[in-house]
């Protein structure tokens, strides 16, 4: 089976088991923002290009952000990026500098579950109040302990698990010749999870009465006035 056949496969059974799911968790986060609060997405490694993927979407929710910790991004050293992952306590200082309040949205992207830094800020946001969500994959549960001091893995520390299914080792294929697995899958998934998530928030954001704060492409004419006043309404907690 090709990547994109078995990437379909995955997605169709997400959509048969996890949309009850995800249309709860939409109608909670819709009536959070509904009372000014806002979406954080955090990741690390190529979690953090995930956690991108909405902010400042053409076609998507308004009041989403990124939060940016460079050193666990990819750009100032993959290798670097994947050893300050693992430290625990190294999230707490950038953490303490953003503006998390009592009723927004933090959703945690973390394949394995297993990582401090990740689950520092799961910990972290749960202080402030913030409704917390997990995006991981189940299968390295029972096989792959956490790293955190705690000894916790990051299920035991969020509201709500929206589970990927990647395989561990986020690989996706083998093949005669090749000596190890290949074709990572975490990403593929991870964007389509989440945008599928906002899309159903931004429904039940008209289930409950409210017009959804939608970007438009600013490649197509007679935009801006719309999206300038979006950036505005939201400048205050986001910085576009």
């Amino acid at each position: 089976m090709t990547y994109l056949l078995q990437a379909a496969e995955l997605l169709e059974r997400l959509d048969r088991e996890t949309g009850n799911q995800l249309n709860a968790m939409s109608r909670e986060i819709a009536h959070r923002l509904k009372d000014k609060g806002i979406i954080h997405v955090f990741g690390c490694g190529h979690s953090s290009l995930i956690a991108q993927e909405p902010y400042y979407r053409a076609g998507g929710l308004v009041p989403v952000r990124p939060i940016i910790v460079e050193p666990l991004m990819l750009h100032e050293g993959a290798v670097k990026s994947s050893q300050y992952e693992k430290q625990p306590g190294f999230i707490q200082s950038y953490l303490e500098k953003e503006d998390i309040r009592e009723g927004d949205i933090f959703l945690v992207i973390s394949t394995s579950g297993r990582n401090p830094a990740p689950i520092d800020a799961a910990i972290y946001a749960r202080e402030k109040g913030a409704y917390v969500i997990g995006m991981l994959s189940m299968d390295y549960a029972n096989n792959f302990p956490s790293r955190h001091p705690s000894g916790k893995r990051l299920e035991e520390y969020v509201e709500e698990v929206v589970d990927t299914h990647i395989r561990a080792g986020d690989t996706s294929q083998e093949a005669e010749g090749v000596p190890h697995a290949f074709a990572p899958m975490s990403s593929v998934i991870g964007a389509a999870l989440l945008q599928d998530l906002l899309a159903r928030v931004i429904l039940s954001f008209r289930d409950i009465g409210e017009t959804p704060p939608i970007f438009k492409s600013g490649n197509v004419e007679g935009v801006q006035e719309h999206n300038t006043a979006l950036v505005e309404r939201y400048k205050d907690r986001i910085q576009f």
